[in-house]
Formats: C-alpha cells, structure tokens, sequence
C-alpha cells in the first residue's frame, strides 16, 4: 500500500504535461506581469492550451517577435497545471499574410477556436481544416463559403455538429426543392405553413453539408443559420470580432 508522499508524487506525474516541437499556432496573446505573454495556443496534439512565455517582451528572448498569430511554429513546453510554460520557439515556414476583410476573418476565426474549444482536447482534423482556411484567406478566396466551411468543422469537431440531410420528424431526406425551418436544437422540419423556426432552403443545407455553397442565396441563409447556432453556443458574451466589425461576411 502506497504511503501518502509516494501518492502525492503518482497524482503529480499523472497531472503532468509535456510537448517537444509540437505544431502549433498562437490563438491570442496578452501582456503577463512585466516582461512575458500569456498565451492561447492551438496545437496539433495537444489541442488548446494555454502558456506563458517568461520574459518573452525582452529584446534579447529568444521567443521575441515569433509568438504572433497566422505563423506556423513549433513549440515546446511543460507544467503541472492548466496554465504551461513555453520553453522552445521555432518557426515552421513563413507567417500567412493576411490584411483587411482577410485579417480580421482570421481574427474571427481565432476566436472561435478559443471560445469554443476545451483546454487539452486534441482535433487533428480540425488543426488541419484551420491551417487550410488561413492559407484560403491568404489566397484571397471568396470569404464567405471558406468561414462557413470552418464554421460547419468546427461544430462538427466540437459535439454542435448539425443536422442537415433529414426531417428532424419525419426522417426524410432533404429536399433541394423543398423549405424547411431549422430548429436549433434539433435539426430541420419540413416548413408547410410551419413558421416557428429560421426559414432556410433545402438546397442551402445540403450545400451546407457538402461545402459546396454557391450564389447569394445559399451564402445569406447559411449565414444566418450558423450565426443563430453560433451564438446559441456562445451564450451571453458575444464574439469581439464580431461586435467591433459588424461587417457582412462574419
């Protein structure tokens, strides 16, 4: 029978964690006491996490001018506790370049990874669809079906992912022609004289489903429908991007 140092010791080791040069990108990042950062980091392995990096303001660090958003780097820390400390530093390629409209999409991308992801929860996949949507924007893509298609993983990737190809009471498949309205909860209903959810089309769900939206119609409603989820998810406390823009694409 284990003795209680010897308990205490297995609980700290378990608790414990570690990454050696993991891809990652920074998700945000905030002054810390005089000269370090804390930081919210989205990496492959590990998922999010949340660092600080210890007199990374200081001229001489060997973290200075390399923790900014959009750069792919490899990152390594350790720690006992839900708040890790940055150790290495190294970039992985160049930093995406992104201005304008682009920029704050990749803002607002951001901060949806950082508020609807758990801390120490890993999404390959995920990882993988956000580095592609940066390089997306980068490429000067139409903004529109590149976010919704973000949006769409990230809710699948997350336990929020939508129903979009059967009548949520019937079980039918859905309809291209047909208009359905779309309970947030639930899923879509056939809409007949139904008008107690958000009216949407068919064809914009099923496009919605194959990250294939095309043409005004399909990208305002799919617009609408992920906001309305979106900030079902979120609760209270809006997104910043999307209170300091109020533009037409996020």
């Amino acid at each position: 029978m284990m003795n209680a140092p010897c308990i205490a010791w297995v609980i700290m080791m378990i608790s414990s964690h570690k990454a050696n040069l993991e891809a990652s990108y920074i998700l945000h990042s905030r002054a810390y006491r005089d000269n370090s950062l804390l930081l919210d980091i989205f990496s492959h392995e590990h998922g999010r996490i949340g660092a600080v990096a210890k007199g990374a303001k200081q001229p001489k660090s060997k973290f200075h001018g390399l923790l900014q958003p959009f750069g792919l780097l490899l990152l390594s820390w350790s720690g006992r506790s839900d708040l890790m400390t940055l150790t290495e530093a190294e970039p992985q390629g160049r930093v995406i370049k992104l201005k304008g409209q682009s920029l704050l999409s990749g803002f607002y991308v951001n901060e949806l990874l950082t508020r609807l992801l758990q801390r120490h929860d890993p999404h390959q996949h995920l990882f993988d669809v956000y580095h592609e949507t940066l390089h997306m924007l980068e490429q000067g893509e139409h903004e529109e079906p590149v976010l919704r298609r973000f949006e769409y993983q990230l809710l699948q990737e997350t336990g929020y992912g939508l129903m979009l190809d059967h009548d949520v009471e019937t079980g039918e498949v859905i309809q291209a022609d047909a208009q359905y309205c779309y309970h947030i909860e639930h899923g879509p209903v056939r809409s007949a004289d139904r008008h107690d959810g958000l009216l949407i089309d068919g064809a914009t769900l099923l496009a919605l489903q194959g990250e294939s939206l095309q043409g005004a119609v399909q990208l305002k409603q799919a617009k609408q429908l992920m906001r309305a989820v979106i900030a079902h998810q979120l609760g209270d406390k809006p997104l910043r991007t999307r209170e300091l823009a109020m533009q037409k694409v996020l």
